[in-house]
């Protein structure tokens, strides 16, 4: 679990080695810890675990030993140590002991120096998030949240600048900062504590995360990494509110993915479902930032029939939007996670995800008779470079049958059970 970055006799102490984050975070941990214990010894959990012993003048060595304190195990122990950086591989939150002991060499014994039980209450606390999506985000702001509240720590949470409007009012116990601002405002050289939330496809050995997060959902491997409860709940945003943004009753609906296999393929459905909503009275509203996209020759392009309010609109605006719809409709993406924020009843189309990757909603749609789940397949690695993944089925007559195979009926079935009774007067809108 532990590795030791080096370890040999330095005439000048030890000088720390550059330990960078991995990408996509913005800023690696400070160099060197940032604690200060006795003996020169400097210490922090910004990448795991670190423990850096200077080399000594009077040539007797080291002797650590670093725990779990919850489980009780010994992690790593060494002895006869000149000098050295002993840096853990796990990066995820373990409730750490450090004890050092220095060494005579003349077989005087040992006398302890540093003991030291990492608390968090009253710290200074780095939750990096590591991309800019608003689902990824949404998802994993209430287990940041929670962490704060367990330790009684004092959390920065560094992400997309775009988003921090909506949590700076909802939770005004925690410090939003963009990772831009992470490093001039020298929070990470005083950090007791840095923990990094992300998907991290390719870590098979666990050190950034305990569980894959294909095997317990998008939302939930935040509170594996942070230790916290797995309980869900919507992330609270905060926004203004100038009330209704349309008299009559209206659904919101986002059609556009960044994958196409994020799509709703059936190439009839959102025709029909729009035509079935307006049939009752409702008016329907897309609010996709973009009203065309895709790529090469494949493009997705706003449905017919429907109110346009795309564009690059504040997310805030989007959540007012969202606050006052008598539902939405859409596929996993982050608006999705917005309108349950908002307090939206949520219509979900998804395919290519199991439906424990996302929050409980019983307006959750999946086709189990057909492929379904690519995503959480661990043996399935997401390209996000590829418009047209399709692992199982590319280039067949099945590609997209996930979604592809999703028929309206079905969807308007699941929307009759969230809709509240309403109107049921055509509209010409």
């Amino acid at each position: 679990m532990f590795d030791l970055s080096f370890s040999e006799r330095a005439d000048q102490g030890v000088p720390s080695p550059d330990v960078p984050a991995p990408t996509p975070f913005g800023h690696a941990a400070a160099t060197p810890p940032t604690q200060k214990g006795a003996e020169g010894i400097v210490f922090d959990f910004n990448l795991g675990c670190r423990v850096l012993l200077p080399a000594r003048e009077d040539g007797r060595t080291w002797h650590i030993r670093l725990s779990d304190l919850d489980t009780g195990n010994i992690l790593f122990e060494r002895r006869g140590m000149e000098s050295g950086l002993v840096r853990s591989s796990k990066r995820w939150y373990v409730r750490f002991e450090i004890e050092v002991w220095v060494e005579d060499p003349t077989g005087g014994g040992e006398t302890p120096v540093l003991r030291h039980a990492m608390d968090l209450r009253d710290r200074t606390v780095v939750i990096q998030f590591s991309v800019g999506t608003l689902g990824d985000t949404l998802a994993w702001m209430p287990y940041a949240a929670r962490f704060a509240e367990q330790h009684g720590a004092r959390v920065v949470c560094a992400l997309s600048g775009l988003i921090r409007p909506l949590f700076e009012t909802a939770y005004p116990h925690i410090l939003f900062v963009t990772p831009e601002e992470l490093g001039p405002r020298e929070i990470t050289q005083s950090a007791y504590a840095t923990y990094y939330l992300g998907l991290f496809f390719d870590d098979v050995a666990h050190d950034w995360h305990p569980i894959d997060f294909r095997q317990v959902g998008l939302h939930k491997t935040a509170a594996y990494i942070l230790g916290v409860s797995r309980d869900e709940e919507p992330a609270r945003i905060a926004f203004a509110d100038p009330g209704r943004p349309l008299a009559e009753p209206y659904v919101c609906i986002a059609v556009q993915a960044s994958s196409q296999c994020k799509y709703w393929n059936n190439p009839f459905g959102w025709a029909e479902v729009i035509a079935w909503l307006k049939e009752r009275g409702y008016r329907v509203v897309c609010i996709d930032r973009k009203s065309v996209h895709g790529t090469g020759l494949v493009w997705n392009h706003i449905p017919f029939g429907v109110e346009d309010q795309t564009g690059d609109r504040p997310l805030t605006e989007r959540a007012w939007w969202l606050k006052h719809a008598a539902l939405f409709i859409g596929g996993s993406s982050g608006l999705a996670w917005l309108a349950w924020s908002a307090g939206c009843p949520v219509t979900m189309i998804s395919g290519f995800t199991h439906p424990d990757n996302e929050f409980a909603t019983p307006g959750r749609v999946i086709n189990w008779h057909t492929c379904n789940a690519c995503w959480n397949d661990p043996r399935e690695r997401f390209d996000h470079q590829d418009f047209l993944w399709c692992p199982r089925h590319r280039d067949t007559d099945r590609q997209f049958e996930c979604t592809r195979l999703i028929p309206s009926a079905y969807v308007i079935r699941v929307i009759e059970r969230l809709l509240p009774p309403g109107p049921r007067k055509p509209t010409e809108r």
